[in-house]
């Protein structure tokens, strides 16, 4: 669909996912040649669960509906015809399988790119990031996320690079644009104590009049005279479910609801109105590494913020609110038609990711202490064999998969 006709054509209603699922049918389906007034918008937040599948998305709202009595704002807002639908294609210009570099460039900037790619074509030349045109033409822009504020979907929006791993690079190139609101985690990429070249970039920033914030607290406190800059963790934010069971991690770092609570606090006032991109990021983290506590919570994270960005947009009514995915992860599902019920309810429980566990796994580990951590953390006990099979890839660190730096047994301890 040609940019310019999506904007068009939904600036009046909220704009729901473009996957389809049981309730799809409630919601009114756009087309790219329907001639029909929708109004104009003067707020944009575009709100992107990375890399979420439809199962995520249901399994998500099974969960919700079996431990909280209550359905997923994303399901309801279907349930009570409150969106029209429509379909973006994010595909890659090179790979049937696209990463979120080319699905955001996809967005961001209008053009097919290579996986990897942040608004680069193949032939040299670049594409004007929307969030840069935003920016030119007045509006406030900002972009909060559960991972590095540098990674590839917020900087989809924001810049452009022949790579989406230099994340250093994208740091240094978001200076010049003066962006009003940057949250997310990312520190290594600020830090001269982090950062290989030693270059302190928060100073940068601050010189460049950003307030920045570490902490939620800090965040809480912002003012609206000054643009933002937060980065919350070194890398990407902790999990939601480790979060949620963590009073410290809970004291420092904000979920994202608060921060698009407080993203839209300090732009709502813009008289020429301002456009945000929200990511639930580590939705694709955790799809990646089978993390099965990870990937349902952090997409109930996910429609926390967009609970509270709907209800901006309904006390507004001038703010287009557009949900979607940029690509599908990991579909989970579930299978064992005589107990699946008893076995998914077991997630009820659980207080930690499995990212989390195999993180805590530290040297001299017996089978036993492991076994004692997994029931903990998740509530069902392992064999010892078990416990022995996870315990030997410690001794070799062989584990592959994306965002596993460490190469941990994601995919043994995820079966």
């Amino acid at each position: 669909m040609i940019r310019r006709d999506f904007f068009k054509k939904g600036s009046l209603a909220v704009l729901g996912t473009s996957l389809l699922n049981p309730l799809s049918s409630a919601a009114a389906i756009l087309t790219p040649t329907e001639e029909k007034a929708w109004g104009t918008a003067t707020n944009i937040i575009f709100m992107v669960s990375d890399g979420m599948s439809t199962g995520t998305l249901n399994m998500a709202n099974l969960l919700l509906e079996r431990k909280e009595g209550r359905e997923s704002k994303w399901i309801s807002l279907y349930r009570e015809n409150k969106v029209v639908r429509a379909f973006m294609d994010t595909a890659s210009a090179n790979a049937m399988v696209t990463d979120s570099a080319a699905s955001s460039s996809a967005w961001g900037g209008g053009v097919r790119v290579n996986n990897g790619k942040l608004n680069a074509n193949a032939d040299g030349s670049f594409n004007t990031p929307i969030l840069q045109k935003f920016k030119n033409a007045g509006k406030k822009v900002g972009c909060v996320t559960t991972v590095p504020i540098t990674h590839a979907t917020p900087a989809g929006f924001c810049i452009t690079n022949n790579s989406r791993g230099d994340q250093s690079e994208i740091a240094l190139q978001y200076l010049p644009l003066q962006f009003d609101v940057m949250m997310g985690g990312g520190n290594q990429y600020f830090n001269p104590a982090k950062r290989k070249d030693k270059v302190d970039v928060y100073s940068k920033f601050a010189e460049a009049g950003y307030q920045i914030v570490r902490t939620k607290a800090e965040m809480l406190k912002l003012n609206n005279s000054k643009p933002i800059l937060g980065a919350f963790d070194d890398d990407a934010l902790p999990f939601s479910v480790d979060h949620t069971n963590d009073v410290t991690l809970q004291n420092r770092v904000p979920p994202l609801a608060e921060m698009t609570v407080k993203a839209i606090d300090l732009m709502k006032d813009s008289k020429n109105g301002f456009v945000l991109q929200v990511e639930g990021g580590k939705v694709d983290w955790a799809a990646h590494s089978n993390d099965a506590p990870g990937l349902l919570y952090d997409q109930i994270a996910f429609d926390l913020a967009v609970e509270k960005a709907i209800e901006f947009a309904e006390a507004d009514k001038n703010t287009l609110v557009i949900i979607t995915t940029d690509h599908g992860n990991g579909n989970p599902g579930l299978f064992g038609d005589t107990d699946s019920n008893k076995k998914f309810d077991t997630l009820q429980n659980f207080k930690h990711s499995n990212d989390w566990i195999l993180n805590s796994i530290q040297p001299g580990f017996s089978p036993a202490k492991l076994i004692d951590l997994i029931a903990a953390a998740q509530g069902y006990a392992i064999t010892t064999d078990e416990a022995k099979k996870l315990l030997a890839h410690y001794e070799k660190l062989d584990g592959g998969g994306i965002y596993n730096n460490r190469k941990l047994p994601f995919e043994l301890f995820g079966q």
